[in-house]
């Protein structure tokens, strides 16, 4: 894994990794914030036949996100939907259940010690430390027993973070979704949104909140949180006649579950400091201009953060960047090394199955034109309330 600093403000952590059937790539840049408030997971083993992703980006502190990267996948791989091979509820009570898990003396002794270690380092180690790897408690679930203590009332950290995980298993991608970091796929150089930004000013955010007793002020939650969907931010969770999904603030992820097929070039994990300065689209071109020069994911996704840095502080691009690149591999002709070939040719023969993914139908997202050409890349990328991509991933094997 490699570490280095682009400026004084700048601090980068990156790696790669790969099994049999995925190959990724990330990178974390602090930007001109004072302190680090995102985390990431990359599984590829989470058992034989899965891979997990998750982003993280923290708001009000960096504990819940800390917390997340080192127990989401885990309580992902403990419920029992995951063994019938539910794994879209398993993920979603996931989420849930971080919630729980943070509550009480337990919780609250758990969040200290990572907000201990935290003060006690520097913005690059905690990303070596909260950044799981392969291997990292996925066998090593915790049943979190309640604990008697002074902090047994505790309800909850009042900072939170959002959650943008995707869980690929043989020729399946599930994804979940809590809060504006999002994923996008990349199928024949298309950019798909197959997640959906929580902004409370969404018609089916704003009428939960409204139903929970909240208000929206200047496009934010009771005038201070700028997300609808979020893990931990405990204070808009405090109405005991609503059920955790129905809160003014609820982790309940949009899951999204589509086939992948041969037409699809890689997935795109990445929190909103990336999508402020690019869209969808704008992001899966540069991404693919990258790969002609540059075999290595987590130098791409370095490119892309250091194309989104804002020279100075102030403005677009000055926020944390968190993005996670994966690619998933398809079969080798004999002689050839699947290093040789990071994504399809436009030449590659359709997938066998013909069947239509579903993206959510309430993703915000136009179609791309396909002649929309990349731009400069000296220009900053605003991105638009329309994330220029198209909201369903076409058939595979068809022209696009």
């Amino acid at each position: 894994m490699g570490i280095y600093l682009s400026s004084p403000k700048t601090e980068k952590f990156s790696e790669d990794g790969e099994n049999a059937r995925v190959r990724y790539g990330s990178s974390s840049m602090q930007g001109w914030r004072a302190t680090m408030e995102d985390a990431h997971a990359a599984i590829t083993d989470l058992d034989a036949s899965t891979s997990f992703f998750g982003v993280y980006d923290g708001h009000g502190g960096k504990v819940v996100a800390k917390f997340c990267a080192k127990y989401l996948h885990q309580q992902v791989l403990k419920h029992e939907a995951y063994l019938q091979g539910d794994i879209g509820t398993s993920v979603q009570k996931a989420f849930f259940r971080m919630d729980e898990m943070m509550r009480g003396q337990r919780g609250w002794r758990e969040l200290a010690a990572l907000g201990d270690r935290l003060n006690k380092f520097s913005g690059m180690i905690e990303g070596l430390i909260w950044s799981p790897r392969n291997g990292d408690g996925n066998g090593n679930t915790d049943n979190w027993p309640f604990e008697e203590g002074p902090h047994s009332d505790f309800a909850g950290p009042t900072s939170g973070c959002t959650a943008c995980v995707a869980i690929i298993r043989d020729n399946q991608l599930i994804v979940a979704n809590a809060g504006d970091s999002r994923c996008v796929i990349s199928r024949k150089g298309q950019a798909y949104n197959l997640s959906r930004d929580h902004k409370p000013d969404l018609e089916v955010e704003r009428e939960r909140i409204l139903k929970a007793g909240g208000f929206i002020h200047a496009g934010r939650v009771n005038g201070s949180l700028n997300l609808a969907r979020a893990i931990g931010d405990m204070e808009f969770k405090q109405n005991k006649f609503l059920p955790a999904e129905k809160q003014i603030v609820t982790a309940d992820p949009d899951i999204n579950i589509v086939e992948l097929c041969d037409d699809d070039d890689f997935v795109v994990l990445a929190c909103d400091g990336v999508w402020d300065c690019m869209s969808s689209q704008q992001l899966v071109d540069f991404i693919h201009e990258q790969l002609n020069s540059e075999n290595k994911l987590s130098a791409v996704c370095e490119r892309v953060l250091d194309r989104c840095l804002a020279p100075t502080a102030g403005g677009e691009g000055c926020d944390n960047m968190t993005m996670i690149i994966v690619q998933i591999k398809k079969p080798v002709p004999s002689g050839a090394s699947p290093v040789d070939e990071p994504s399809a040719s436009p030449g590659d023969e359709p997938s066998t199955s013909s069947e239509k993914l579903p993206a959510s139908d309430d993703a915000n997202a136009e179609p791309a034109s396909p002649s929309d050409e990349p731009s400069s890349l000296s220009e900053k990328l605003p991105a638009s309330d329309g994330v220029n991509a198209a909201s369903k991933p076409a058939e595979c094997g068809s022209s696009s």
